[in-house]
């Protein structure tokens, strides 16, 4: 069930979902969601330092994006084909038994820019600000503006309270203050741990089986 405005004032108000700052909010609740504000750091990738990134070897990523700063009134470019990691002004805090959702706005997919990739959901628990794969898929480079509303959020209710909240282990975003660089080595260096690990104890049993002691 996606929350209506009257229940995301009331979530609000109890503080099951939290926005800071909160200067301006209450005109940027619509219907159903709350648009968050485009923030002043980019991460652009230099795709002329490595041939490639390897998803399963971090130092293939050490100098493949560049931080940017820009001010306000003054624009960041995005062209045709480009992606850049950038983040919202507003940090989020979901309680337990919220689900929420990342969504793009109609008046930007027109001029063919996208907000996320893949990368919608915020888990129950979540708190931080939101990074943004954008992207442009027009034909039209697009100036877009520091503060400028970039985004909805929507939220939804759990059937129940969740077990574990996100932040509640080892997460690798939570509590994340500007535009992110991928993490998934991390997960990547966790999985092949698990691996050699397997491949040990399967070893161990053959030598077993085998006459060993």
């Amino acid at each position: 069930m996606i929350l209506s405005d009257r229940d995301i004032r009331k979530a609000l108000k109890e503080g099951r979902i939290k926005v800071t700052p909160s200067d301006g909010l209450e005109s940027r609740i619509g219907p159903d969601g709350i648009d968050l504000r485009l923030g002043h750091t980019f991460l652009v990738f230099e795709r002329n330092k490595q041939p490639y990134i390897d998803s399963r070897h971090a130092e293939t990523a050490k100098g493949a994006t560049r931080q940017i700063e820009v001010k306000v009134g003054e624009q960041f470019i995005i062209h045709p084909q480009e992606m850049v990691l950038a983040t919202t002004i507003e940090r989020i805090t979901i309680c337990d038994e919220l689900l929420g959702r990342l969504e793009g706005r109609s008046s930007l997919g027109r001029l063919g820019v996208i907000v996320h990739s893949t990368a919608s959901l915020f888990h129950p628990g979540w708190d931080g600000t939101a990074t943004m794969e954008l992207g442009n898929l027009g034909v039209m480079p697009v100036a877009l503006y520091p503060r400028m509303r970039i985004c909805a959020f929507t939220f939804e209710m759990m059937s129940s309270p969740v077990e574990r909240p996100y932040g509640s282990g080892k997460n690798k975003y939570q509590g994340q203050d500007g535009p992110q660089p991928s993490s998934i080595w991390e997960e990547l260096d966790e999985e092949m741990a698990e691996e050699e690990l397997h491949r040990g104890v399967q070893q161990g049993l053959t030598f077993d089986k085998d006459g060993g002691s």
